[in-house]
């Protein structure tokens, strides 16, 4: 009997088709066949050999690192790791590439790191913007079991109520890892901070609060307002000339999550904080693996202020930007010593 000629196009998996491919991948990935000799022995084509093992990457029967035969790290990654302290993983993208090129390839590599880490049993915390949302769109599928996807901080503005936006973003990584997803129904800002306070003591946001303080990941990017792609919280109306005002007073250089920084990474004193709805600093901190993917130059500032605050213990960055890191701290530090 002929093997079927599988369709990959991102359907679901059923166990016949998971077979097939898992025969192909070990043939080829395990016992070093040809394509051909595959097909000939599976009794199907050659292009439906390729099928299959596009279908078992998909789907999560292979995974697939690349490792230099040289260093076990690159010189960036390296240097990255030994400057901030991270677990750096640097993605190689020439330095003519647009930013929205360089957004996507950044998005697939973190995709294809974050898979190996997310588990059965664990809680994903997830942050919306512009670069989890590409995030989302590459992950491959893993299936898991009695895991969770919470999202991390409130949408709702002014003139949307977000939930669509974010809710399908945490969707797509339900979906990827067979996980149930805790929606947060909050705006991303509270006009009051005292409507804060007491939404708090709710009982239904008491549980998500719970769910959050739980999480054995976090993955989010980091929202800059010089960033060459716009973060969504300050492109989707979110913030208004008031609260750039106050942003601007409290020298703010980004956001994690709806929560701001400055440059040396405090966040204490920022008036907006109080009236947001994202994760406390201390709620992060206690989260073992705190992923942060960023895509682009522009957004060196701001990663620098979260690599102050302690915020990541994985940085997933494109190769220009990885080396204007580099290039930002040494000229900071030579500043420093001559003062």
């Amino acid at each position: 009997m002929q093997a079927a000629d599988w369709q990959t196009n991102g359907e679901p998996a059923t166990p016949e088709k998971s077979r097939e491919a898992l025969r192909a991948a070990q043939l080829y990935y395990l016992q070093d066949l040809t394509m051909d000799a595959i097909a000939s022995e599976l009794r199907t084509s050659r292009s439906s050999v390729s099928r299959l093992l596009s279908y078992a990457r998909q789907h999560g029967l292979v995974e697939i690192r690349v490792v230099s035969p040289l260093d076990k790290l690159s010189v960036l990654q390296h240097d990255i790791a030994e400057r901030f302290r991270v677990n750096a993983h640097v993605v190689p993208v020439p330095e003519a590439t647009s930013d929205i090129d360089r957004l996507e390839r950044v998005a697939i590599s973190a995709a294809r790191i974050l898979t190996p880490f997310f588990d059965s049993n664990m809680i994903l915390g997830v942050a919306w913007g512009a670069t989890i949302n590409a995030v989302s769109r590459h992950l491959p599928r893993k299936e898991t079991h009695n895991s969770r996807i919470v999202q991390l901080n409130g949408a709702g503005n002014t003139s949307t109520t977000g939930i669509d936006y974010a809710s399908e973003i945490l969707r797509r990584f339900g979906k990827a890892f067979d996980a149930p997803v805790q929606q947060f129904p909050v705006p991303a800002f509270f006009d009051d901070p005292r409507t804060k306070e007491a939404m708090w003591r709710e009982r239904t946001t008491k549980r998500v609060l719970a769910i959050q303080q739980r999480m054995d990941i976090a993955l989010f990017g980091v929202g800059s307002p010089f960033s060459e792609v716009p973060s969504h919280v300050y492109a989707g109306g979110y913030l208004d000339e008031a609260d750039y005002a106050i942003l601007d007073a409290s020298h703010v250089v980004g956001d994690i999550a709806t929560v701001f920084y400055r440059i040396d990474g405090s966040s204490d004193g920022i008036p907006l904080n109080d009236r947001s709805t994202g994760p406390d600093p201390a709620v992060m901190h206690a989260v073992a693996r705190r992923i942060c993917v960023v895509s682009g130059s522009s957004k060196i500032t701001a990663l620098r202020g979260a690599l102050a605050a302690g915020m990541i213990t994985d940085l997933v960055i494109d190769e220009p930007a990885a080396r204007a890191l580099l290039t930002a701290d040494t000229a900071e530090r030579l500043r420093t010593s001559r003062e």
